[in-house]
């Protein structure tokens, strides 16, 4: 369980997997989920609740997820709970070996269901050490590895992880996207087995598909509302073209500047039309874009379902669910726009809103899967946004 630098890289006999990092580092594991190995950005995640939507976020993509909660596994899978149909997150990291299911809603243990989504995972190692060595360093890019049969050569995985480009500049948009245009009228009770709740069809919004969380579009669907779900490259015209009452950019992974690319041109056009625009997380950053701010990279980004956000509005606290490695940088912001949210961890940006048009975003994820529902307003928000349009 003890991280080793420099050469000191000696596998023992317990040892069926590795996490090795590029500044060199290698903590020995035991392997779990399935046999392989991963590359991509280690970041950790400070949530006790939710490793199933935590690895099923299409946010996750590029990313390896470092859980800080001791016990993953006790309440198993299940098929309601997921946040995307095929995970994107690179590979996951556990303190302890996966816990055996004790749950009524589980269907599967988290073991088998790793394996049968091909997900690489290692556990029992000193994840706490770890989490230090990112919270102090910035995170990194790492692989980790699950080999059974044979000797894991260290120094061949180290030249792997040192190559890994990271994700600035990397536009993974593209990979978790809806490929095809579909409508979404789904809400909570109906995905959970509950009774069918027969909510009245109100607005109709189309949604810009970057990654899109499943229970942002039933939060919407709760509210009345008929999604209409475009893939991230849809221009304004095929957007107009179904007369939405509104128009949602998803969350999703990478740099915000490379899906901007062609994102951005096109909600300068959304924004110009009048339209209620809300945005989330990477359509948050991808919104400031397009009205002249920038984004940078963070240190070690906002992972977790703790994290407390201050409404500069109301003066209100928020505990809210947050997972960006990117931020809106402060000082780049243009004079239109209102700072409307703040992170009570470190102060960065939270949420944004233009001064004279319908357009609000916020950084955090508001439809709280997993996580606290203090933020959920924000979709009533909009939905008023629309009435006072109308």
């Amino acid at each position: 369980m003890t991280a080793y630098s420099g050469y000191d890289w000696k596998q023992p006999e317990w040892a069926t997997g590795a996490l090795i990092l590029a500044d060199g580092t290698v903590f020995w594991a035991k392997g779990a989920g399935s046999e392989g190995v991963a590359v991509g950005e280690v970041c950790f995640n400070t949530s006790m609740t939710g490793y199933q939507e935590i690895i099923t976020d299409p946010s996750y993509a590029g990313q390896i997820i470092t859980f800080t909660f001791p016990h993953i596994g006790n309440v198993g899978v299940n098929p309601e709970d997921y946040e995307s149909t095929i995970p994107a997150t690179r590979g996951c990291i556990f303190r302890s070996t996966i816990t055996k299911p004790a749950n009524w809603r589980s269907t599967s243990s988290l073991d088998l269901w790793l394996k049968k989504s091909s997900l690489v995972a290692i556990s029992d190692l000193d994840t706490r050490q770890l989490t230090n060595a990112i919270r102090t360093e910035g995170t990194q890019a790492g692989v980790i590895v699950h080999q059974s049969q044979k000797p894991i050569n260290i120094d061949e995985f180290l030249y792997t992880a040192q190559s890994w480009p990271g994700l600035v500049g990397m536009d993974l948009a593209k990979e978790v996207t809806c490929r095809n245009a579909y409508v979404w009228n789904s809400n909570e009770a109906s995905t959970k087995n509950d009774y069918e709740q027969l909510i009245p069809i109100k607005y109709h919004i189309v949604a810009i598909d970057y990654g899109a969380k499943q229970n942002i579009l039933r939060c919407f669907a709760n509210l009345g509302c008929r999604i209409t779900v475009l893939p991230a490259s849809a221009t304004s015209t095929e957007i107009f073209s179904h007369n939405p009452d509104g128009i949602f950019l998803s969350n999703g992974p990478g740099d915000p500047v490379s899906t901007g690319s062609y994102a951005v041109p096109m909600i300068k056009e959304l924004i110009s039309s009048g339209l209620p625009v809300f945005g989330i997380c990477l359509g948050h950053q991808m919104m400031a874009l397009a009205l002249g701010a920038k984004t940078e990279k963070m240190h070690h980004g906002h992972h977790g379902a703790n994290h407390p956000v201050k409404n500069l509005i109301s003066g209100r606290v928020e505990i809210t669910s947050q997972n960006h490695g990117f931020v809106v940088a402060d000082k780049s912001l243009p004079t239109d726009l209102i700072v409307t949210h703040r992170s009570l961890f470190d102060n960065s940006l939270e949420g944004l809103r233009l001064k004279d048009k319908p357009v609000f975003s916020v950084q955090y994820h508001p439809e709280s899967s997993p996580g606290p529902h203090d933020s959920r307003y924000l979709f009533e928000l909009f939905l008023e946004m629309i009435d006072s349009k109308e």
